[in-house]
């Protein structure tokens, strides 16, 4: 079939061009086609994955969504152990936990468990996810700016899940410790009586939370790329960040013994001081770019 007048105009004129059809000029009608297309792609393997956990739904609640409620969670074990090895005595094992859960709903059970499906089918896919949204954006950008952007998917992933984990293995025992031996007024005055939902968004909170506040070196990166914070900046405020990570540790942690509260403020000491790092490395690209074009 012969081709019609102005498909042979659009193809000569990416041919002479010398670029290739994928990376020719679109329309807003065209973005708006490949935005769809990505997005359905994204929906899919996220649906996938949830409709997996949900087939496994009561294997995923008793051994991985329950699981930090028990006294027997692995870091419950490990830090006991930890403390009796440093010889600080019972410092970081935490007093026995128990929550009894309840619905007050008919459909409770069903629509708690499409809520653990959908955060576990994001978060289990959420590296196609960003490589979805990262295809949509990369062909808006520079070779210079790809070049700069080389490794995102895998170190954008590895924060995320970085942070899942420590708000799953960490953050959750600490959290739902110091909520379940919380005591309100005098003895027998309030009733603790924790439902299945307020546990699950609970939870979701934590571990999605913490997935994106690790994110904090990459978003460093970035606003250090457009030139919005610098090395300079994050090092003058250090002392003030230091100070507010201390507070949340001291929030978050179930007892005033400072070694439980150093276990917990460590990790997002330490990624501010990645973060300080990337932007002092962007400084000196940009002063090295800046001496060339000089």
């Amino acid at each position: 079939m012969a081709t019609s007048t102005p498909e042979k105009k659009s193809l000569l004129k990416r041919i002479g061009n010398g670029t290739k059809p994928e990376n020719a000029e679109m329309t807003f009608i065209d973005h708006l086609e490949a935005l769809r297309w990505h997005i359905v792609r994204a929906v899919i393997a996220w649906m996938s994955v949830s409709i997996g956990i949900f087939i496994y739904i009561d294997w995923v609640f008793d051994n991985l969504v329950y699981a930090p409620a028990h006294s027997d969670f692995i870091t419950y074990k490990v830090l006991c152990n930890l403390s009796h090895t440093l010889h600080l005595g019972e410092a970081l094992c935490m007093p026995p936990v128990n929550i009894p859960l309840q619905g007050n709903t008919i459909s409770g059970p069903f629509m708690s468990a499409l809520s653990i499906s959908m955060i576990g089918g994001i978060i289990i896919a959420f590296p196609y996810l960003f490589w979805e949204l990262w295809k949509f954006i990369k062909p808006a950008l520079s070779h210079k700016e790809i070049k700069y952007a080389r490794g995102s998917i895998f170190w954008v992933s590895i924060c995320f899940f970085t942070g899942a984990a420590f708000g799953y293995f960490l953050l959750a025992p600490f959290t739902f410790n110091f909520l379940a031996n919380f005591t309100l007024g005098s003895a027998g005055a309030y009733k603790y009586m924790p439902t299945l939902d307020d546990y699950i968004d609970t939870l979701n909170s934590l571990i999605l939370g913490c997935g994106i506040a690790f994110e904090l070196p990459v978003l460093a990166y970035v606003l250090a790329r457009i030139g919005i914070i610098s090395a300079a900046f994050l090092r003058t405020y250090r002392k003030y960040a230091f100070v507010i990570i201390l507070i949340v540790s001291a929030i978050i942690t179930p007892s005033p013994d400072w070694t439980s509260q150093l276990i917990v403020s460590i990790p997002l000491l330490i990624l501010y001081e990645i973060s300080v790092l990337l932007c002092a490395r962007v400084d000196k690209q940009k002063a090295k770019e800046e001496k060339e074009w000089s």
